[in-house]
């Protein structure tokens, strides 16, 4: 099969993935083999290549965001329809037996496996998944619309969750309605508008919320984040006009967390939604005063998954995607770190021709 491989992290415009013929998986007893048809962009994937996160296994396969059809089963597994559509994810798998495993936060799990960085991802055309962790996707979304929903999403949801407005309308400011927190009067901020805070606008205007954007590319980023619905949208380190309840940094920035803190109401929560972050600046305790928060996302559960992808069918979330043909990965990668596109890159797979 064809596959693109990071032997050598290196910036990615020294284009460290190179194209490679290796052998067709075989799924283990408890897995699924699937033919992936599109794997959706994240910038996990420039941390990989580029080496901002530790290599994890040589000539790595990166990619995390697939849909495919499952072509074949272990023999551990009951095997699904032929053809079944799948999504896999970056949680691949977790040992279900350390403490936050038993405790509902295998996000957390001390031996965790991450779909193309310690384990072969979806920038291939096959790829193998444990069936438990392999997620069925709502009808009403295309393959193309719900690969962005399997990291981008997934993480923009749990990001949402962990600024602790759900708990405050559930207390009774905001009763919750039609099976979705109601957030009406909240005022939320988004710092950076890539992929994930495409998708997190959508839930939370869908929920109530008055969506205040920061970001630094007027002409694709800021232009979306008005058209899907904004209250305002100003550079990546303005002051919005109004206190924040909340706010998530999706962007890998930590210049931004003093502003992104002074933004915030009291008792707000600054949420850092990346897993990888330049530096962030000494703060000044007033910064932290008055109960404001700073709380890291890190993975995500299962159930997360699950529940972000019932409320993106209700809401309905609708991604925009930048497509990609499968020979121009490094082209893309270099696109996605250099802002050259709103919303999510797709990679579509299932157009790979074999190799020379």
């Amino acid at each position: 099969m064809r596959a693109w491989v990071v032997e050598r992290p290196a910036p990615i415009e020294s284009r460290p993935l190179q194209l490679r013929e290796l052998p067709q998986p075989s799924p283990a007893a408890d897995e699924l083999l699937v033919k992936v048809r599109v794997c959706a962009l994240c910038r996990t994937d420039l941390h990989v290549a580029e080496g901002d996160l530790p290599q994890k296994l040589p000539a790595i396969v990166p990619g995390h965001q697939v849909v495919g059809e499952v072509v074949s089963a272990g023999s551990g597994v009951r095997p699904p329809a032929p053809g079944a559509r799948v999504g896999i994810a970056w949680l691949q798998r977790t040992d279900g037996t350390c403490r936050y495993c038993r405790s509902g936060r295998e996000n957390l799990c001390e031996h965790a496996a991450f779909t193309g960085w310690s384990v072969n991802g979806g920038y291939a055309e096959y790829a193998t998944v444990p069936a438990r962790f392999a997620y069925p996707l709502p009808e009403g979304f295309s393959d193309e619309s719900a690969a962005p929903l399997l990291c981008a999403g997934i993480i923009g949801y749990r990001a949402l969750r962990l600024t602790g407005l759900n708990a405050a309308a559930a207390a009774g400011a905001n009763p919750a309605s039609a099976g979705n927190p109601d957030w009406s009067g909240v005022r939320l901020g988004l710092y950076g508008f890539g992929a994930a805070a495409h998708i997190a606008i959508q839930l939370a205007r869908a929920r109530g919320a008055e969506v205040y954007v920061c970001t630094r590319d007027r002409e694709r980023h800021q232009a979306l984040a008005a058209e899907l619905g904004a209250a305002w949208v100003g550079d990546a380190a303005a002051a919005p006009p109004v206190p924040l309840d909340a706010s998530i940094i999706f962007a890998p920035a930590g210049e931004l967390v003093p502003p992104a803190l002074e933004a915030l109401a009291p008792g707000g929560a600054l949420v850092l939604g990346g897993i990888h972050m330049s530096p962030i600046p000494s703060l000044p305790y007033p910064l932290l005063y008055r109960e404001r928060v700073v709380r890291t996302v890190a993975n995500n559960t299962r159930q997360d998954g699950m529940d972000f992808l019932a409320e993106a069918a209700r809401v309905p979330v609708r991604t925009r995607v930048t497509r990609f043909n499968f020979g121009q990965l490094p082209e893309a990668l270099i696109a996605l770190k250099h802002d050259g596109f709103a919303g999510a890159g797709l990679l579509r797979v299932a157009d790979a021709e074999p190799a020379d």
